[in-house]
């Protein structure tokens, strides 16, 4: 994993003074895992992301997919890591190109190659 990392936070000015905060993550024991498929579901106090790997997506029938990780957070959060990551994503598509969701208008059609008859 990464080594630790210090961080500059402004938080907003109060009326008494502007406050510092130096933050320093710690992510010596996270553990790095990989997700395909996020459901995402929440009580009146929490969101919940419940993170897996369908090994099959695209398979017919009944499929069982097996959460690896559930993240719980308060709402407050959760609204905290939408613009995180939206703005990720932002910067991505700017220097990568739009990040198209649907399959169906990923999917380039094949060309079918005829050969010349003799």
């Amino acid at each position: 994993m990464a080594k630790d990392k210090t961080e500059e936070v402004s938080v907003p000015a109060t009326p008494a003074a502007t406050l510092q905060q130096n933050l320093t993550v710690d992510d010596s024991t996270a553990s790095a895992g990989y997700a395909n498929f996020c459901r995402v579901s929440s009580t009146p106090e929490e969101l919940i992301l419940d993170l897996g790997l369908n090994p099959n997506p695209y398979a017919q029938g009944n499929v069982t997919v097996h959460v690896g990780q559930r993240i719980i957070m308060n709402h407050f959060t959760a609204k905290r890591l939408l613009s995180a990551l939206s703005m990720a994503l932002q910067r991505h598509e700017q220097a990568f190109g739009v990040l198209e969701t649907d399959v169906r208008r990923r999917v380039k059609p094949s060309v079918t190659a005829t050969m010349p008859r003799s």
